[in-house]
């Protein structure tokens, strides 16, 4: 758009739209390279269940993750066996749900698994999922509509 310089008449208000797109742009351009790089979650290498139904991601779960080195997890922050129900307790207060998902690596140890759903029940969370990757042979027979490798909970 041209800039009126004339002295006399009336003064212009038209809005020069040029530097807003442009800012906006480069605003678009900053978050398609950024978004790949957030963090995704803890990568755990979820078991293969037979009888599992499809679950949906949100942001508003709880999720206690334990990879394969028996680390825990909770909502991606590390937490410690101690901290484990003080962390999840906090992260249930606000939320209208009260369901916590394990998410246990395939590879971490059975009794890691155990001793944070153990935690969790002597804290009196009674809602307790656990989370698995549907069988290939059970993704294989679906409806179509599902793909190889959906998260489900059990």
């Amino acid at each position: 758009m041209a800039m009126d310089l004339r002295p006399t008449g009336p003064l212009k208000a038209d809005i020069n739209v040029t530097p807003l797109v442009d800012v906006m742009l480069v605003l678009l351009i900053i978050m398609m390279l950024i978004a790949p790089l957030l963090p995704q979650g803890i990568a755990v290498t979820l078991p293969e269940a037979r009888n599992s139904s499809q679950k949906p991601d949100t942001q508003e779960q709880t999720v206690v993750s334990i990879d394969s080195h028996s680390r825990v997890y909770v909502n991606r922050a590390p937490a410690t066996r101690g901290d484990l129900v003080p962390l999840v307790q906090k992260a249930l207060e606000a939320k209208k749900e009260k369901l916590v998902y394990v998410k246990g690596d395939k590879d971490a140890k059975y009794s890691a698994v155990m001793d944070a759903m153990d935690a969790l029940r002597k804290a009196q969370i009674e809602n307790i999922g656990l989370i698995t990757e549907r069988n290939q042979d059970q993704a294989g027979k679906a409806a179509g509509k599902e793909s190889n490798g959906q998260r489900s909970v059990r």
